[in-house]
């Protein structure tokens, strides 16, 4: 074994911070080179036990009124705090995906949503996550502020925050569902959601 987890590459500082010690044995782990692994992996040197380092499921959905305005909410919690995002967060055991997206929405929002189809499937190594974005109808509930949200809101496709979103993944997943159901508006960004300069100007 050569390095200590918090300096095994790609591994976020806060997950790294939970991989010291052997969820067996309570031996301290480390990372580098095992016998018939193909790759470093965390591993303890006194029972064997191999740490697998997996990235954690976010479940999100793009809520969408019967107006056709999408919902979207400030972020009250860290990352991201101040900025806007789609609701979604970590799926519990005990629940399908599509369970949790409709949690962490009502949690978030205060609206209850059907999710109905997949918008997009995210991946941000850097963070060890993979985003799942649903596009949703809105089915009941109040949009308000909650526990984890300064402030919910509807926008018109054609007025996203852009400047101020919280992840990149946001940013795909609202590329991505214009795409699908308003190409005339996605036609006109950039990959950051920036407006094409008008070369008839």
């Amino acid at each position: 074994m050569s390095r200590t987890p918090a300096s095994q590459p790609g591994v976020p500082r806060w997950l790294a911070a939970n991989l010291n010690f052997c969820s067996r044995c309570g031996s301290a782990l480390a990372f580098g080179p095992l016998p018939n692994e193909e790759r470093d992996r965390l591993a303890c040197a006194t029972c064997g036990f191999i740490a697998y380092i997996n990235p954690r499921l976010v479940v999100s959905t793009l809520p969408v009124m019967e107006s056709g305005d999408l919902v979207l909410l400030r972020r009250g919690i860290e990352p991201g705090y101040g900025a806007w995002a789609q609701p979604g967060g970590f799926l519990e055991i005990d629940e399908t995906a599509h369970e949790g997206a409709i949690r962490e929405t009502l949690e978030e929002t205060g609206l209850l949503v059907e999710p109905t189809q997949v918008v997009g499937i995210y991946t941000r190594p850097q963070a060890a996550v993979v985003v799942v974005a649903w596009e949703a109808r809105v089915v009941g509930g109040k949009a308000r502020a909650t526990s984890e949200s300064l402030e919910v809101r509807t926008f018109t496709p054609d007025a996203i925050p852009w400047p101020l979103l919280a992840f990149q993944t946001t940013i795909w997943a609202l590329h991505d569902w214009l795409r699908a159901r308003h190409p005339d508006i996605a036609a006109g960004l950039d990959a950051d959601g920036n407006r094409w300069p008008d070369e008839s100007a």
